[in-house]
């Protein structure tokens, strides 16, 4: 099995090498399009899953990303629907699941890397919904990257 499952890959925007070979790239949609600006637009995953039930056994990899959608309200053509997908009506329970079942696939002291977007919601809102404490955190404008240590002391 590959290290690396990135379970939101979408596009593979934040991806140096969006077809490395180390990592399975999942996603809940297929999709090609053109977007306003007349690029095309892929997502194209290796695995169809939705990340609140990750098809994989417990412990195997060593690094999960997790990028999900950010947004509670876009529009359902416009190119940020398209480009980021939107949260559901539960997003609060949805990426609660979405936190444990990275962990549950993630072998002990793996990695998670947390990518989330304070558009419009917070950054402390969505880290209430993981006992996980993060280990590293940055920031660029309204993006955060949120790094997690599996297992350990808290």
């Amino acid at each position: 099995m590959k290290p690396v499952l990135d379970v939101c890959c979408g596009a593979r925007m934040w991806w140096h090498d969006k077809t490395d070979a180390r990592a399975v790239f999942m996603d809940c949609r297929e999709l090609e399009t053109t977007l306003c600006d007349g690029r095309s637009f892929k997502v194209l995953p290796d695995v169809l899953g939705d990340f609140r039930r990750i098809p994989f056994e417990d412990e195997t990899f060593n690094l999960v990303a997790f990028d999900p959608p950010h947004l509670r309200k876009a529009g359902d053509s416009s190119w940020l629907a398209k480009k980021y997908g939107v949260l559901g009506q539960n997003w609060q329970s949805d990426l609660r699941k979405g936190f444990s079942e990275c962990f549950r696939v993630l072998k002990p002291f793996g990695t998670l890397v947390f990518k989330w977007n304070e558009g419009q919601i917070k950054l402390a809102e969505i880290l209430k919904l993981t006992d996980e404490k993060p280990l590293f955190m940055h920031k660029r404008q309204k993006t955060h990257f949120v790094i997690f240590l599996k297992g350990g002391e808290k």
